[in-house]
């Protein structure tokens, strides 16, 4: 009965938050904060701006960047000097070892749209040494890097240069951590190969600073171990649970790729931001709830593709704001999105062996209810917060467990906690039988017999 009231809550509670949703003024873009290093390549000059995320600038500047739009472009022009100067002291080309000298100019605000994320532009323009722009440069690009965790930026080349063997028109996408600040970039050889795997660690530090997308398919992950009959009980063997695992991976990669490719290249229209973002938190509330009373038993790969479009659309944010071309563009989305699977790739290996271990336990049954309930009540908490604007902390709670190293840490620990109590409970003959869809031995339930056919 309680039950059932929560399932009703729930589809009464998307419905209503996807309608503000659709209603309500656009919430901001699903789009990134990474700073981003434009730069034109000429046969004698190179030029080009520099983008920092306005929420980068106030933190690590201590400026107040708040009020409309005229109001944060004036903060930002009284104190130009001092963005200037932090750019230049984050930002270097050169060659041969040798330093350019960088004239840093005009500061403006950019905001693609209302309510988008805001970027204070900075122009620049290179003094080159030589007389042609050699095929290999230095560039250093490091911006908030040290003092904001996980960031990491972007430079994008284009240009024209005729007299070397760097193509005219041909765009090179170079991915910056705070690993790797310094990097050498050779004109000639780079092409689109590059930026795919430049892409790929994108995809990849994406899902590292996208808890939704990874709290999604750890509510997929809990029941992949079990089969439903009359209730949840344990997979009989190790192929079966995978078998589990691969489907709903495969499932869910495949929506969101056609998603994330169709949109990140225009030929998809969007709904706004905020629906989809919406969407994306109530999609974990839905595979959450899911787990407590399944509507689609030993089905969650259809949740996972159903729901995975609009994860994909999400991930189309990534690229659509770049300045590339269209090809340039379908490059840095497939590569994307192949750190995108990777990442969630490594998110399985490191919770399905604890999974696997502790399913005959019989501490999986109140875990999978109390995980699926918070996970649950974490994201209505999320839609809330992306609907209405409204800050409830639940980025900073999630941020305390998702975030890495702590999320290597804690799925470390739960998988030598599950391994402990596997062995408790083998060695107290505690554990739970197994069940099989395959041999015949799981009661169909009796809601889908008329379904089946079955007698």
């Amino acid at each position: 009965m309680i039950l059932t009231t929560m399932r009703r809550l729930a589809f009464g509670f998307f419905i209503c938050v996807v309608a503000l949703a659709t209603w309500l003024p656009v919430a901001g873009a699903h789009t990134t904060e990474q700073p981003y290093l434009y730069t034109f390549v000429g046969e004698d000059s190179i030029d080009g701006r520099v983008e920092f995320a306005v929420g980068d600038v106030a933190d690590v500047l201590s400026l107040r960047l708040d009020g409309d739009d005229e109001s944060i472009e004036k903060t930002l022009r009284v104190n130009a000097d001092s963005l200037r100067s932090y750019a230049a002291e984050h930002v270097r080309f050169g060659a041969d070892g040798v330093d350019w000298s960088v004239s840093w100019d005009r500061v403006d605000l950019f905001r693609e749209g209302p309510g988008d994320l805001a970027f204070a532009v900075v122009q620049y323009t290179v003094d080159v040494p030589v007389a042609a722009v050699p095929s290999t440069i230095e560039i250093r690009f490091n911006p908030f890097f040290e003092e904001i965790d996980g960031r990491d930026g972007l430079v994008l080349i284009s240009g024209g240069f005729e007299a070397g063997d760097f193509e005219r028109g041909k765009e090179i996408l170079v991915t910056y951590t705070i690993d790797s600040p310094d990097q050498v970039i050779d004109l000639g050889a780079r092409g689109q190969w590059q930026n795919f795997t430049s892409s790929i660690t994108l995809g990849i530090d994406h899902i590292k600073t996208g808890p939704d997308h990874i709290l999604f398919v750890l509510a997929l992950l809990l029941p992949s171990v079990l089969i439903f009959t009359h209730a949840w009980q344990p997979v009989a063997g190790f192929g079966s649970a995978l078998w589990r695992v691969l489907k709903i991976a495969t499932f869910f990669t495949i929506a969101h790729s056609i998603t994330f490719t169709l949109a990140g290249m225009g030929w998809l229209p969007t709904p706004p931001s905020k629906v989809v973002e919406t969407i994306i938190a109530l999609s974990i509330a839905a595979a959450a709830l899911h787990n407590l009373k399944p509507i689609f038993p030993n089905r969650e790969w259809s949740l996972s593709f159903a729901f995975g479009l609009f994860h994909g659309m999400g991930f189309a944010s990534l690229v659509s704001d770049l300045e590339l071309s269209k090809s340039s563009q379908l490059v840095s989305l497939l590569g994307r999105n192949v750190g995108i699977e990777i990442g969630q790739v490594v998110v399985i290996l490191l919770l399905f062996p604890g999974l696997y271990m502790l399913r005959r336990t019989p501490a999986y049954r109140p875990f999978l209810v109390v995980a699926s309930i918070a996970l649950a009540a974490l994201a209505m908490l999320w839609s809330i917060e992306r609907v209405f604007e409204v800050d409830l902390g639940t980025d900073g709670l999630v941020d305390g467990f998702a975030s890495v190293p702590v999320g290597y840490y804690l799925a470390g620990a739960f998988t030598v906690g599950a391994a402990a109590m596997y062995v408790y409970a083998s060695g107290r003959q505690q554990l739970v039988a197994t069940a099989d869809l395959a041999d015949g031995s799981v009661e169909i339930p009796e809601a889908a017999r008329d379904l089946v056919g079955a007698k």
